[in-house]
């Protein structure tokens, strides 16, 4: 079921970014673009990234530098260790951030139709207990 329901949210969310012309943003790029802009007050790079989405560095390179090449983000060398690059959003990031988020707010209105709020309570406790059991 929970695979399921993680195909059918990813086609969906696919498809309605299509229809608003995002459809060069992947699912994963819509979340750390989400994740960027919501963390804008932060220094994030890329172990952040990594670590907020539990993906492997060589999965967040590739991403990162797809997103970089499409003009979503920028990396920005941190003084006193060049090595380190923070990662912003561009313009072009910042907007397609909203535009994803509008998405994601129309399909949570869309989705949760008809569910009480009872069975939303039960369903958030489960998944809870779900993914506790999971990280013993």
């Amino acid at each position: 079921m929970i695979k399921s329901l993680n195909g059918a949210f990813k086609n969906k969310f696919l498809k309605c970014g299509i229809e608003e012309g995002l459809d060069e943003v992947t699912f994963m790029h819509g979340w750390i673009m989400g994740y960027l802009q919501r963390n804008q007050d932060r220094e994030i790079y890329q172990k952040t990234i990594e670590s907020e989405f539990n993906i492997k560095r060589s999965t967040v390179t590739a991403i990162l530098q797809l997103m970089e090449k499409k003009g979503y983000i920028k990396r920005e060398a941190v003084a006193g260790d060049a090595r380190l690059k923070r990662i912003l959003l561009t313009e072009q990031g910042a907007e397609t951030a909203k535009k994803t988020k509008d998405i994601i707010d129309k399909m949570d209105i869309a989705l949760l139709e008809g569910i009480e709020e009872d069975e939303l309570d039960i369903f958030y406790k489960v998944s809870e207990k779900l993914l506790e059991n999971m990280s013993k």
